[in-house]
């Protein structure tokens, strides 16, 4: 039954990320990319300023802060996607899959300024009356009432992808392979039991006590384990720092050539079916078009949606030109990604554990702990957004105890299973996220021009 259920699912996410999801991902980026001009772009240093709250109003419309915001998209996108999807990227794709995330990520800065600046201009009211955004609530508010079953559709596709299962999964791999093999531990269904026990009464004490909890979590946890991924992963690039331009020629190299690509091809070709990966896994590492981030950002305090738009342009960034990318040097300079059987998190430990020999597994492990952890938050965040806005803000209990149970759920399965179900979910929520997009975009780019012509003007004006 489980086989046949996995073959199922797995034939279901294959089909829905074909040809026409990417070209939509894709295509939306680009065009997203070239209708404005490149104009967030050359703006990014501005980005940076407003996220440190220089153009900041204490009576701005919202919930949290900018840099809150971005923490909370951020926990969810910099989690087991960089450190177990890059792993599980490079073991079927080989070097050349990195390039192919790099493209998709570039696109994604444009796509997440769109459908985050609109996450602010069509802000809505919920149940209780407080202010919200996301795609849902852009379609609703922007397109009428008519347009509310593509609102639907997201809010159910919402719900099962950012169920926390793959984190948990992979948060359940990262102790047994890395905390309890290695010291001779007895492992099995039952320590896995216990560690998804663990991880089920921790975040239910933090996404019980909502949004402010959560925020505040995300803040303190993510610059955290930014830097600490960061510090380790740049030790391992200065111990190989011979290889470090040999491994990025291979990269763009292999990008068009597709030599180490294990999978199945896709447009014909092998090289196809190394972009379809790329574009998957960094859609998974980043979420830009899936609407998750927009969620977040939609609750920031600011009436200006420009501002946000900037600030989610960042996003991408961080989390897959820099982070992704120092996982795969990791993997890449190491070795392992051709000498070790491993796959997913096990094998980014692998790299570290060369470098590190005796230390660098257990330095992962900290690192993991705190992605998973601070991503399980997130995800709750977003799935009772999506619930709330099809059931009421009253009943969202209701879907904070299956979130829940669903991370015990996600300790025992297998990770086949669960990454083919969230590719499948993540998929169905860019669909009405891109088309909404693309329908509004007109609006995205007038206001943003007049917005920088206000701010020309204003800087002109002799003070």
């Amino acid at each position: 039954m489980i086989s046949w259920l996995e073959d199922l699912v797995a034939s279901a996410a294959s089909w829905i990320w074909g040809a026409p999801l990417v070209f939509l991902v894709t295509a939306s980026g680009f065009f997203f990319f070239c209708y404005s001009r490149l104009l967030p772009f050359r703006h990014f240093l501005f980005a940076t300023q407003v996220l440190s709250g220089r153009h900041d109003k204490a009576d701005d419309p919202g919930l949290i802060g900018h840099f809150q915001a971005l923490s909370v998209a951020l926990a969810s996108t910099i989690g087991m996607g960089n450190i177990s999807g890059v792993a599980i990227a490079i073991n079927m794709g080989g070097p050349g899959v990195v390039f192919w995330m790099w493209v998709s990520a570039i696109l994604g800065m444009a796509t997440k300024y769109f459908t985050c600046a609109l996450a602010v201009m069509y802000r809505g009211r919920d149940s209780a009356g407080k202010l919200q955004g996301g795609p849902m609530y852009v379609i609703r508010e922007a397109l009428g009432r008519k347009w509310w079953p593509l609102a639907a559709w997201f809010c159910v596709a919402c719900m099962a992808g950012c169920l926390p299962i793959f984190n948990a999964n992979q948060l359940t791999q990262a102790v047994h392979d890395i905390a309890l093999v290695p010291a001779g531990m007895p492992s099995g269904l039952l320590t896995n039991a216990i560690t998804g026990i663990a991880l089920t009464v921790l975040t239910g004490f933090v996404i019980f006590g909502g949004l402010t909890r959560i925020s505040h979590a995300a803040t303190l946890l993510v610059p955290v384990m930014v830097v600490i991924y960061v510090v380790a992963v740049v030790g391992i690039l200065l111990l190989n720092a011979d290889q470090v331009l040999s491994y990025l020629g291979l990269i763009f190299t292999d990008a068009f050539s597709a030599s180490f690509y294990s999978g199945e091809a896709a447009f014909g070709s092998a090289m196809g079916g190394l972009i379809l990966l790329g574009v998957r896994r960094a859609a998974f590492s980043n979420e830009a078009g899936l609407g998750t981030a927009a969620m977040a950002h939609g609750a920031a305090k600011t009436s200006e949606p420009v501002h946000e738009g900037l600030v989610a342009m960042l996003g991408p960034v961080i989390d897959t030109l820099i982070v992704c990318t120092m996982t795969a040097l990791a993997i890449l300079m190491t070795g392992v990604w051709q000498t070790e059987e491993a796959n997913g998190v096990t094998l980014t430990a692998s790299a570290f554990e060369a470098a590190y020999p005796g230390l660098g597994s257990y330095i992962l492990l900290i690192c993991i702990l705190c992605f998973g952890v601070s991503s399980l938050f997130s995800y709750s965040y977003y799935g009772a957004k999506a619930f709330s806005f099809l059931f009421g803000v009253k009943r969202i209990p209701v879907y904070t105890g299956i979130y829940v149970a669903t991370i015990f759920i996600g300790a025992i399965s297998s990770v086949g299973l669960i990454l083919n179900f969230i590719d499948l979910s993540f998929a169905l929520m860019s669909v009405p996220t891109l088309i909404s997009a693309l329908i509004l975009s007109p609006k995205v780019v007038r206001h943003t021009r007049n917005y920088f012509a206000r701010r020309d003007a204003q800087a002109k004006v002799p003070s």
